[in-house]
């Protein structure tokens, strides 16, 4: 009898069945002074919203440190899911910069059903020109466009980051 290998396998579509439980989009007290909305769609290759999806980001505490976690409630994790159209929302507050080589940002993984593994990016902040313009992440990418992509944008109350999963307007992803 022959072999064959198994069929490969995607993520999902079990996230709002397995995870909605886990859902901790609210970081901090959106009444808590400094609190920020981080708001966003995920799109695919076509546009089109992506519902279902998982996004989770992590980050610094705002004096740029990762305590032991819990440590005075501050964790620097959420988790979100994606509705219908593909819209996330966390409230948070900002991280303040890990070194003078790392700006300000929050990293983002995203996890969807079509996805093997999760992808990672990071999300820069608009008021950190000066920075961003030092930070060795940034530097290292001479993709004008992907650059771009990694850095949210002003919008109403909060900062508003999508993220396109692939095809024009792509966010950058890095390898891990």
């Amino acid at each position: 009898m022959p072999v064959h290998p198994t069929p490969s396998q995607t993520v999902g579509p079990f996230f709002s069945l397995g995870l909605s439980w886990m859902g901790a989009h609210e970081l901090v007290d959106p009444s808590l002074p400094g609190a920020i909305v981080l708001f966003g769609r995920v799109l695919d290759g076509a546009a089109a919203p992506v519902p279902d999806a998982v996004i989770e980001i992590f980050h610094a505490n705002p004096e740029g440190r990762f305590p032991r976690a819990t440590q005075d409630g501050w964790t620097g994790f959420g988790r979100a899911l994606t509705d219908g159209d593909g819209a996330y929302r966390f409230v948070t507050s900002k991280p303040g910069a890990l070194s003078e080589n790392e700006a300000p940002h929050i990293d983002i993984s995203v996890f969807a059903r079509g996805l093997l593994q999760r992808l990672v990016t990071r999300c820069y902040f608009p008021d950190e020109a000066e920075a961003n313009r030092g930070d060795s992440v940034l530097r290292s990418i001479d993709d004008e466009p992907v650059r771009a992509s990694l850095l949210a944008h002003r919008e109403g109350d909060g900062l508003r980051f999508d993220i396109r999963l692939q095809g024009d307007g792509e966010t950058g992803f890095f390898a891990w």
